[in-house]
């Protein structure tokens, strides 16, 4: 259930900005998807790996701080390398990697990427 915003939250700007992430998916099918937000962020970021965290946030529409949680797991497990150029980064998805359920895990990350992305 949404929880409703109080006064002081509607004009912070943190919470300004959170509302205006828009779902990537509009409309009653927006209640479940067959792939999970860990896979939709490698998906954009296979894209374009040169992608700021928030533009990925937005493709995917989860927050900012989702996105950076799954980074986080992703390279964390091994999935994902982040590497700083300049500023910015960039992200090298590792494809050889399995898939984590057993019933997929006799497919990689490059499998699961080629059906989504070709």
């Amino acid at each position: 259930m949404p929880r409703k915003k109080t006064a002081a939250a509607a004009s912070s700007p943190v919470f300004a900005e959170k509302m205006t992430i828009a779902p990537a998916v509009e409309g009653p099918s927006n209640r479940w998807t067959f792939l999970t937000n860990h896979s939709h962020v490698l998906i954009v970021l296979k894209s374009n790996p040169d992608m700021v965290l928030r533009q990925v946030a937005l493709h995917v529409g989860i927050t900012e701080r989702a996105v950076q949680r799954i980074v986080q797991d992703l390279e964390d497990e091994g999935f994902l390398k982040r590497e700083k150029v300049g500023r910015k980064n960039h992200y090298e998805i590792i494809t050889d990697q399995p898939l984590r359920h057993p019933l997929e895990s006799h497919r990689t990350i490059g499998d699961l990427l080629s059906l989504i992305t070709d």
